[in-house]
């Protein structure tokens, strides 16, 4: 794919990613609204997203977010970066109406891509990489190279996680050669935490529970407990890849309460556990180690149709197919975001 060539003759161009966004989500929008900017400077460029966490602040341009999805006219090319159209909330419906629609991810539960025009490539570790990769051959500036280097370093857990690879890393090289200081950018951003959010990671990791002979462990946060620490789904960035670290446990499962009996679930895997195929299966999606879906019963129901298909999996039995149904609620209700 040629980005400008794909852009060419657009006067207004629209960008946007998945709810409730994250590193990777804001790094690649913030990374291809810069882009855009610097080659297309006659163009409208408008990035939607829902308000982004205090640490992207470090972000250039971050302040031009538009969260209040406000806009009225049609785009004649639109972005839907590091999710498929019906995880991007309301910017769904720019991307519906847009004259042309690309489609930039790397999940493979949308492996075929949701536009006119597609760009999906489920080895790679991020979508900044593969917008970096998109940009190969064109001058970029510090500041797209930094937004681009964060969206990497989030997904790829700093480089640890097993979707790093060699074009990764040969990406990264090459975007910190632009001088920003990128030590600094992983521990403000990745690293660092408020004392709000380190306190509900202790509540978090004090009541897990390990079970299936230690290889499961699971942590549940009620909304009353949310509640009471005055805490968002922000702030819970990282509990379920904590719980993933203990020594022994093969998957992690993460839940919060985001409404009475509705979960949002982050499963976490190292080797035997394919949790992609068990998120899809329960509506949602993500990666093979990393993933999620939105369940609806109670936190005993979820986590016990949950380890149902993580036993199967742990004692060698044929992956999930995905499409099934959850248990209770209707399909709109039970629509799942991965994380």
């Amino acid at each position: 794919m040629n980005l400008l060539e794909e852009c060419k003759g657009a006067e207004r161009i629209g960008i946007s990613g998945h709810i409730r966004p994250d590193g990777d989500c804001i790094g690649s929008c913030m990374g291809l609204y810069l882009y855009l900017k610097k080659e297309l400077p006659q163009t409208q460029i408008r990035v939607f997203l829902e308000k982004p966490a205090e640490i992207y602040r470090c972000l250039s341009g971050i302040e031009d977010v538009d969260s209040t999805y406000g806009e009225q006219k049609k785009f004649d090319v639109f972005f839907a970066l590091d999710a498929a159209a019906d995880r991007l909330g309301e910017a769904q419906a720019y991307f519906e109406a847009a004259g042309k629609r690309i489609n930039i991810d790397h999940h493979i539960s949308n492996a075929r891509g949701c536009g006119d025009v597609n760009y999906v490539d489920p080895q790679a570790s991020s979508t900044s990489e593969l917008v970096y990769r998109l940009t190969a051959g064109r001058p970029l500036d510090g500041e797209i190279a930094k937004a681009l280097y964060l969206g990497m370093v989030h997904d790829t857990g700093c480089f640890q996680y097993s979707c790093t690879g060699p074009e990764t890393l040969r990406a990264a090289a090459e975007l910190i050669s632009y001088g920003f200081d990128f030590s600094r950018l992983i521990e403000e951003t990745f690293y660092e935490k408020t004392y709000l959010q380190t306190q509900i990671l202790g509540r978090a990791l004090l009541e897990s529970i390990r079970f299936m002979d230690g290889r499961c462990v699971v942590s549940v946060l009620s909304r009353k407990t949310l509640d009471f620490y005055g805490v968002g789904p922000q702030d819970l960035e990282g509990i379920v890849s904590q719980l993933r670290s203990i020594k022994g446990v093969e998957c992690a499962i993460f839940l919060y309460e985001t409404r009475g009996q509705e979960y949002k679930v982050s499963l976490r895997s190292t080797q035997k556990v394919d949790v992609a195929a068990i998120a899809s299966y329960f509506g949602g999606g993500g990666h093979a180690r990393a993933a999620g879906c939105t369940m609806l019963g109670t936190a005993y129901d979820v986590i016990n149709n949950l380890s149902l298909h993580i036993e199967r999996q742990l004692d060698g039995e044929e992956k999930p197919k995905t499409g099934s149904a959850l248990a209770g609620g209707d399909d709109e209700e039970r629509r799942a975001e991965c994380i």
